[in-house]
């Protein structure tokens, strides 16, 4: 599986990195104009991420406008439904007005921080991903 992670604080990138490592191949963008151009490029190279942990409180460009660039990029080139690549949300804004705004603009899951493993591999799992089986 290849992973994007997509997250402007040190910690949190690298706490996920450790988490997501064993499932899958990650890169990391630190910036969501960073995560736009990464999510392009590996699209245009015929090797598209699969998953895309995605926070929403970045510089440059925030969650929200990274999701909803990332969605009218794949229906422009007819990638819809379950083609589209799986974007789980991972922030510390839990309030109702933000989750239901990150639904809304086509995310599959939505995690606040902290990040508990045994959640987000529930969560994984509900999308379709084999969590259980470590990389070789």
């Amino acid at each position: 599986m290849k992973i994007l992670i997509v997250e402007d604080d040190f910690a949190s990138r690298k706490m996920m990195q450790r988490l997501l490592s064993g499932i899958g191949e990650c890169d990391v963008a630190v910036n969501g104009t960073e995560c736009v151009t990464a999510f392009k490029s590996a699209i245009q190279n015929g090797e598209p991420y699969e998953l895309i942990a995605l926070d929403i409180m970045m510089p440059e460009m925030d969650g929200h406008q990274v999701l909803t660039e990332i969605r009218k990029h794949e229906e422009g080139l007819g990638i819809v439904g379950t083609e589209s690549t799986k974007i789980v949300m991972t922030t510390a804004l839990d309030d109702a007005k933000t989750i239901m705004a990150s639904f809304k603009q086509g995310c599959e899951a939505y995690m606040v921080k902290p990040i508990d493993r045994d959640k987000l591999f529930a969560q994984l799992r509900a999308l379709g991903f084999n969590v259980d089986k470590p990389l070789a």
